[in-house]
């Protein structure tokens, strides 16, 4: 996170989305802003897509207008899981 402090709610966020099972009621623009509090950059795509750009990887995902699908926030996870970020880093 670049050297900043993250705020209680987006690390709440990184916890959720490594937490077991998935949680089924993440909102996207938590999701989202929470990557951007982590330095991703995020760029808007056609199909209703983002592409999510961190620490030298990249990866689209679809922009859900609701909760993230589980299927997704398993490929969120493994997307910080590349970019050597866990949630121990992040404390509650």
């Amino acid at each position: 996170n670049q050297g900043r402090i993250m705020n209680h709610r987006h690390r709440k966020v990184v916890h959720a989305i490594f937490a077991h099972p998935v949680p089924a009621n993440l909102d996207f623009g938590e999701v989202q802003s929470t990557l951007k509090e982590l330095g991703a950059d995020i760029e808007d795509r056609s199909g209703a897509r983002i592409a999510v750009t961190l620490k030298g990887h990249t990866v689209l995902f679809h922009h859900a207008n609701h909760s993230v699908p589980k299927d997704e926030i398993a490929q969120i996870r493994r997307f910080l899981i590349d970019c050597g970020i866990a949630p121990e880093q992040y404390p509650l």
